[in-house]
């Protein structure tokens, strides 16, 4: 059974200040899915949701948001879509209940208490929908503003690295309502930094600096790619990840907290540096590992060029 496509874009294109920020972008994401982007600051990542969700108007590039169409619908595309910022935006000096009975007046919403009601009750907001705003912790606010997303039901959500700054229980939490509201078929496009929430997704779209370098469901990313690992521990460390960075075959050395992981694509030749390091070394400890998403992700904007320059 085919799944209908909530985002359906092809060539998306913006600039500011004559560099190509956002440089011939697709991208197509079925109803119900959690779609991750990733790429370095800087990369176009904000741009783009912004030109999907119709606050940003495309330089160039065709293509349906909701069924509405990006260039002429962005009104029409914006009704109908939840985006939460990257900074808290919602009134510090209201109450939970007030800033969310507030946006429910500005989206006309009928039903307005009752409403709040659920959006206090699905968020586990209820038991301090009283508490002002600016005096909540930073999983609380996050927790409130993704109610605020959510109060006129939009069958999109945006979420620009959502879970930045707040603790792993938050995380944790917000990532379970994510899922809630996908089993619903709420669509989410979401960025972040973390490889552990990356994973969760269902598909992973990779942008560096413009462009679009991969796009691929979670689980074949490792394949695709076809990057191998070797994990190394051990005295003397520094010594060891220095030969190891000048031996054919490394494409990557990376430290990942007491030990190097050591990334290439030809495993015989990444292989014989492990082994070169080994007799160099006796006492480290070298052996290889699972390929994880976060040395995919530091292997792939290694290879990226800044369009700054």
């Amino acid at each position: 059974m085919n799944v209908p496509l909530v985002i359906d874009v092809r060539g998306l294109s913006k600039s500011f200040g004559g560099r190509r920020v956002v440089d011939d972008f697709n991208l197509r994401v079925p109803r119900g899915a959690i779609y991750g982007f990733l790429g370095p600051n800087g990369s176009g990542k904000t741009t783009t949701i912004r030109m999907v969700c119709g606050l940003l108007k495309p330089e160039a590039g065709v293509g349906e948001v909701l069924g509405f169409d990006v260039l002429r619908e962005s009104l029409k595309i914006k009704e109908r879509v939840g985006y939460m910022t990257q900074k808290f935006s919602l009134y510090e000096d209201l109450s939970i209940r007030e800033n969310l009975e507030f946006i429910a007046r500005i989206y006309g919403l009928d039903r307005r208490a009752e409403r709040v009601d659920q959006a206090l009750a699905d968020l586990g907001l209820a038991e301090r929908q009283g508490q002002l705003a600016g005096k909540l912790s930073g999983g609380w606010k996050q927790r409130l503003a993704l109610a605020a997303c959510m109060i006129h039901e939009p069958a999109l959500l945006l979420l620009d690295e959502p879970t930045a700054g707040v603790d792993p229980k938050a995380r944790r939490d917000f990532w379970d309502q994510i899922r809630r509201y996908s089993a619903q078929g709420v669509t989410t496009l979401v960025s972040t930094h973390y490889m552990d929430e990356a994973v969760q997704c269902d598909s992973i779209a990779y942008i560096a600096y413009g462009k679009k370098l991969l796009d691929a469901p979670t689980a074949e990313i490792p394949n695709q790619i076809g990057l191998f690992a070797w994990r190394v521990s051990g005295r003397p460390l520094q010594e060891a990840q220095r030969l190891l960075e000048a031996q054919p075959g490394v494409d990557l050395v990376a430290r990942f907290g007491t030990a190097v992981h050591v990334c290439g694509k030809d495993r015989a030749a990444l292989e014989a540096a492990a082994r070169a390091a080994k007799a160099a070394f006796p006492h480290v400890e070298i052996a290889p590992i699972e390929t994880g998403f976060e040395e995919i992700f530091i292997y792939l904007m290694s290879g990226s060029v800044d369009n700054f320059q």
